[in-house]
């Protein structure tokens, strides 16, 4: 009876220091993290605008968690292919998306998605900022945004602008122009803003917005000419362009990328993951790079990314509940 007590005894502290341990190796991990290469999910093409400042960032901050980072370009569906395929990833830190202002917007207006975006995503950080900018064809009489204005306000329906597809960023925000500017210019849509850019020239669309790292040469070169750009401040590229407040249009469209993980992942995980994105992207030669081609390097906490991206929820389903024509039949 005394050496059953023994070995009953023996195996209840087994199972304790077992269980201590079991408990002690998620925590382990989740301090060690990371160990392995993580993946770092981009919906769109290589070479693209998006593509090259992941990179830029996945560069840096490999460098600062010691680990490389290994990018995925996964195009399709708006970007939902790619957005899914991390939604449904362990939730361990070791897969990542890095998306921008068009994931909120397809999330926000599409239905029937196999997500949630602020339900299946954790906002890690935001990564870089830059101003969408609008163009018009140089052969355009107006010089400004209010002479554009009042040429639209003159010839309602007459002209056309340009953008990257139905219910993209560039559609939906070029419709906010219109409601707050009080004018009718026809929307036309192309499979991106690069197909525009001959018809822009040549006058069969008049307009255009787009990113100031992408349109920054043509306007130097006086291929268009910007009118404003719609963040709340100035880009440092084009110290010389007005804002849409300035220019007289009471409307503000930033757009920016972000990091984002898996809801489930630990916050010790996110915390450590943001943290590292933080000094990347602080980081004097990354802020330099960014800087010349048009782009910010941010760099925030999980809290910031979050309010960023629930307040451009809120702005696209506006924008669409207001008109709903705007997505079709």
């Amino acid at each position: 009876m005394r050496k059953l007590r023994k070995l009953l005894q023996g195996l209840f502290a087994s199972c304790f220091v077992l269980t201590l341990c079991a408990w002690a190796l998620p925590a382990r991990a989740q301090t060690d993290f990371p160990t392995r290469p993580i993946r770092m999910y981009v919906p769109f093409p290589p070479g693209g605008g998006i593509d090259v400042t992941a990179r830029i960032a996945a560069d840096q901050l490999s460098k600062v968690l010691g680990q490389s980072i290994i990018i995925i370009n996964q195009g399709g569906g708006g970007g939902a292919i790619a957005t899914d395929a991390v939604v449904r990833s362990n939730p361990d830190g070791y897969t990542l998306l890095y998306h921008s202002v068009t994931g909120i917007v397809h999330a926000s207006v599409t239905k029937d998605l196999p997500y949630d975006w602020l339900r299946d995503l954790k906002p890690v950080s935001l990564i870089t900022r830059f101003a969408p900018v609008m163009v018009i064809t140089p052969s355009l009489p107006a010089k400004n945004m209010g002479e554009f204005i009042a040429l639209l306000k003159a010839n309602p329906g007459k002209y056309s602008y340009g953008s990257s597809g139905t219910g993209t960023a560039v559609h939906l925000d070029t419709e906010l122009f219109k409601q707050k500017a009080g004018v009718n210019i026809v929307h036309v849509p192309y499979r991106g803003t690069v197909a525009v850019l001959p018809d822009l020239i040549s006058g069969r669309v008049v307009m255009m917005i787009d990113g100031v790292p992408a349109e920054m040469k043509n306007i130097q070169s006086g291929v268009v000419r910007a009118l404003a750009v719609t963040t709340s401040i100035r880009s440092p590229a084009l110290p010389a362009v007005p804002t849409m407040k300035e220019a007289g249009v009471d409307m503000v469209a930033p757009f920016w990328t972000g990091l984002y993980a898996p809801a489930a992942t630990p916050k010790p995980i996110v915390d450590r993951l943001a943290a590292a994105a933080n000094t990347a992207m602080h980081d004097p030669a990354v802020v330099k790079r960014l800087a010349a081609i048009g782009t910010e390097a941010v760099g925030s906490t999980p809290g910031e990314l979050d309010a960023e991206t629930r307040t451009q929820f809120e702005l696209y389903r506006k924008i669409v509940a207001d008109n709903p024509s705007l997505l079709g039949p």
